[in-house]
C-alpha cells in the first residue's frame, strides 16, 4: 500500500506542478513590486544586474523579468536572458521554444550547459522522459548526481536492468534530491533493488541526517510499528522499546542506535549488548556498524573494537573510509588492507586509499606489490602523489619547465568571449559565475593552450585562474603558474622578524585564498591568509597595533603581517608542530590539541592528517602541507621530503591556549 501511494504521487505530481505554477503566478506580483521599491530609479546597470541575479535565484520570476527588462544593451546578455528565464523553467511554464531559441542563440557558452542541466531537471520531475532522453546526452559536463538519477531512471522505466549503475551511484544522499529518490522506487517497484537495498539506502540517509531522503524510502518498505521520521526525531524511544520482532522493527532499532551514537557511542553499544539476543548476527553487526561510525567521528578509543564487531556488515562508503582510518591510528595494517580491498572499485581507485594500501602491503613484506601501487601514483602532484614518491625512495623536486608561450600565444585569449565574461565576473566580485566561464573554456585545450591561457590570467591578476589553469596540464608543468609568489617583498617583512618559513605560508594563501586580494569567504574570513574579524582584532591588539581598524585586514601588508602573527602564535601553542598549527589555523587551535589527546599512540604526521574528523580541515592540511612542500624546493632549489615536513603527532600535550 505504502509503495502504491508513493507512485500515486508520481502520477499526481502534473497536477501538482501546474498548481505551483498558478500558485507561483499569483504571488510573484507582490514581492517583485516590493523588491523594486528597494532599488532606486537611478540605480547602475550593475546594481539592476545583481538584483536580477538575486531574483533567479530566489525563483521570483516575475520580478526577474521586469529587472531583465531594465537592461536593455547590458554587456552580459546571455546572463540577462538566463536569470530572465530560468526560475519559468523552474516553475515548469517556460515552453519549450523559448528554451531551445535560448540555446540556440548563445550555442557554445557554458550558460546553455547550465540552462540544460536545469531543464533536464525538470523534465525528469515532470516525468517527461521523450525530451529528457532528447537532451541528456547534450549535457556536457554531465555533474549532476540528480540528473544522473533521473537518466538511470528512464532507462529502468524502458526495462534496462540499471541496479548495479544505481548502487554505484547512491552513495551521497546529500546530493539525492527528487531524482534519486524517485530512482530508488522505481528500482524497489520492478524487483531490481530488493528490500535489504532500500533500507541500506535509509541507514545511509539517517548517517547523513538526511531525513527527507530516508522518509522518502520508507515507504517502499514495511515499516513496522513506527515510522523512519519518529525514530531520526526520538530515537529513545525506539532503544528502550527494543528491536520487538519482524526484520523492518530491527532494521528502525539499528537506525535508532546510530542516532543516539552520535552524541553517546557508549550508550548505544549498551543498548545493542542488552538486545542482541533478539536480532540476526547480520543485523548485530550492522548495529555495530552504525556505533562504531559516530565513534569514529569523535575519534573515541573504543572505535577500533566496535569495527571488530562489524564482521561482513554491509557498510557505506563513509563507514569504509572510517574503518580503515581507525586501523591507521591504532597501527592495524591488516584492517587496513582487507577494508580498502573491500571497497567498491571506484573508491578503492581513489589516490588516498591507493596509497594507503601501499603502504599496508609493504607492512606485510609485499613490497613489489606495494611498489606497483606507490608507482601508479607516484607522478600526480598531490600530498599522496609525493608520499609515494618517498616511499620509492625518491624525494620532491621540481620539475623542468616547459618552453614559455610566445606573446601572440597569450594574446589570443584576449579575444576568447568566455574569458572575457569571466574577467567581466570578477569586477563584479561574483567568483561562482566568473570561475564557470572561465574553466567552460578550458575543456578541450592542449597543454600549450592551457600554459598560455594561465599567462593570460596571470597578467590579468586573477592568479586564482593562473593557479587552476596550470594544473590542468598532463606532460608540460610551468610550476611558476602552479605555485606563483606574489608579494614577496610584503612577505619578507611579515615574516622575517617572527623566523618564519615562506614556504609554509604561501602553502597556507595558495589553499585559503588562491592569491585573490579582496576574497571574503561565507563566514566572513577576508583576504589572502583569510583572517576572521575578531581574530584580526585580537592579533592586532596582541602585537601593538593600537590604531588597527577592521576595513584594513585586506591590506596585503597588514593582511600578512596579521596571519603570519597569528600563525605563529598557533605553531607555539602547538609544540612548533607544522601539522598541528596548520590544523589550527582552519579549523581552531583548540581542536588539533582535543584530536592528538585521543590517539592510542605517536603516529606519523599523515596519518594524523587522515584521521581528521572534519572533512575540509582534513583536506586543508593535507594541500597545505603539499602545497609547503613544492614552494620549499622552488625557493632552496634542492630536493624536499613532505615526511620530514608532517613529522609525527605525540598523543599527549600539556600546552593551553587563549587563541581564539
Amino acid at each position: 500500500m505504502r509503495l502504491k501511494n508513493y507512485l500515486l504521487g508520481k502520477c499526481l505530481r502534473p497536477l501538482a506542478v501546474s498548481l505551483v505554477v498558478a500558485i507561483g503566478a499569483a504571488l510573484g506580483a507582490m514581492p517583485a513590486a516590493q523588491a523594486q521599491k528597494r532599488l532606486s530609479p537611478d540605480a547602475s546597470p550593475d546594481d539592476i544586474f545583481l538584483a536580477l541575479r538575486q531574483a533567479a535565484a530566489s525563483d521570483n520570476g516575475a520580478l526577474a523579468q521586469d529587472l531583465a527588462g531594465r537592461l536593455s544593451g547590458y554587456d552580459l546578455p546571455s546572463y540577462v536572458d538566463y536569470y530572465r528565464l530560468k526560475p519559468r523553467v523552474r516553475d515548469y511554464s517556460a515552453s519549450e521554444q523559448e528554451i531551445r531559441d535560448f540555446m540556440a542563440r548563445y550555442d557554445g557558452q557554458a550558460l546553455v550547459d547550465r540552462l540544460r542541466n536545469d531543464w533536464l531537471l525538470a523534465l525528469g520531475k515532470t516525468g517527461n522522459w521523450t525530451l529528457f532522453d532528447e537532451q541528456y546526452p547534450k549535457f556536457i559536463l554531465d555533474d549532476d548526481v540528480q540528473v544522473k538519477c533521473f537518466a538511470l531512471n528512464s532507462r529502468a522505466l524502458k526495462g534496462a536492468n540499471v541496479a548495479d549503475e544505481a548502487r554505484a551511484l547512491l552513495v551521497s544522499p546529500k546530493d539525492y534530491g527528487q531524482g534519486c529518490s524517485d530512482l530508488i522506487a522505481t528500482l524497489a517497484q520492478n524487483g531490481q533493488f530488493t528490500d535489504a537495498d532500500v533500507w541500506f539506502q535509509i541507514r545511509q540517509a539517517a548517517e547523513n541526517g538526511n531525513t527527507t531522503v530516508a522518509r522518502r524510502a520508507s515507504v517502499l518498505v514495511d515499516n513496522g510499528d513506527v515510522t523512519v521520521q519518529q525514530v531520526m526525531d526520538k530515537p529513545a524511544l525506539m532503544l528502550a522499546k527494543g528491536p520487538g520482532s519482524g526484520a523492518a522493527n530491527h532494521q528502525l532499532y539499528i537506525i535508532a542506535l546510530g542516532r543516539i551514537a552520535k552524541s553517546n557511542p557508549a550508550q548505544a553499544a549498551s543498548y545493542l549488548s542488552d538486545r542482541a539476543r533478539q536480532m540476526t548476527a547480520q543485523e548485530v553487526a550492522q548495529g555495530w556498524a552504525q556505533i562504531a561510525l559516530a565513534a569514529s567521528y569523535k575519534l573515541a578509543p573504543e572505535a577500533p573494537d566496535y569495527w571488530r564487531k562489524t564482521k561482513d556488515a554491509l557498510l557505506t562508503q563513509d563507514a569504509l573510509q572510517w574503518k580503515v582510518r581507525m586501523a591507521l591510528r591504532a597501527g592495524d595494517w591488516k584492517t587496513v588492507r582487507t577494508t580498502i580491498e573491500s571497497m567498491p572499485v571506484a573508491l578503492r581507485n581513489d589516490i588516498t586509499w591507493v596509497y594507503w594500501l601501499g603502504r599496508a602491503l609493504k607492512e606485510d613484506g609485499q613490497n613489489d606489490a606495494a611498489r606497483r601501487l606507490f608507482e601508479s601514483i607516484s607522478a600526480n602532484f598531490s600530498f599522496y602523489g609525493q608520499l609515494a614518491l618517498e616511499e620509492l625512495g625518491q624525494k620532491i623536486t621540481i620539475p623542468p619547465g616547459p618552453t614559455p608561450p610566445t606573446a601572440g600565444e597569450i594574446a589570443l585569449y584576449s579575444q576568447n568571449a568566455g574569458f572575457q565574461r569571466s574577467l567581466r565576473f570578477y569586477q563584479l566580485n561574483l567568483r561562482f559565475e566568473a570561475i564557470r566561464e572561465w574553466n567552460w573554456e578550458l575543456r578541450k585545450m592542449t597543454d600549450r593552450q592551457l600554459l598560455a591561457a594561465a599567462e593570460y590570467a596571470r597578467q590579468s591578476d586573477v592568479l586564482d585562474r593562473m593557479v587552476n589553469t596550470s594544473d590542468r596540464t598532463r606532460a608540460e608543468f610551468d610550476f611558476t603558474q602552479r605555485f606563483p609568489a606574489p608579494h614577496l617583498p610584503e612577505m619578507n617583512a611579515a615574516t622575517r622578524p617572527l623566523g618564519m618559513e615562506n614556504a609554509w605560508i604561501y602553502g597556507l594563501i595558495r589553499q585559503e585564498s588562491r592569491f585573490i586580494k579582496s576574497a571574503r569567504s561565507h563566514v566572513g574570513a577576508s583576504g589572502l591568509m583569510q583572517l576572521m574579524p575578531a581574530t584580526a582584532k585580537f592579533v592586532a591588539k596582541k602585537i601593538g597595533m593600537t590604531e588597527f581598524t577592521s576595513d584594513q585586514v585586506n591590506d596585503i601588508n597588514t593582511n600578512l603581517l596579521l596571519g603570519t602573527s597569528y600563525l605563529n602564535m598557533v605553531l607555539s601553542n602547538l609544540d612548533g608542530s607544522e601539522t598541528l598549527a596548520t590544523a589550527g589555523y582552519n579549523a581552531g587551535p583548540g581542536r588539533p590539541r582535543t584530536w592528538r589527546a585521543t590517539l592510542p599512540r605517536t603516529v606519523e604526521g599523515a596519518i594524523f592528517a587522515e584521521i581528521i574528523p572534519f572533512n575540509e580541515t582534513r583536506g586543508y592540511v593535507k594541500n597545505v602541507m603539499s602545497n609547503a612542500t613544492y614552494y620549499a624546493a622552488m625557493f632552496e632549489n634542492r630536493p624536499q621530503s613532505l615526511k620530514q615536513r608532517m613529522g609525527t603527532v605525540a598523543p599527549n600535550s600539556n600546552v593551553a591556549t587563549d587563541l581564539p
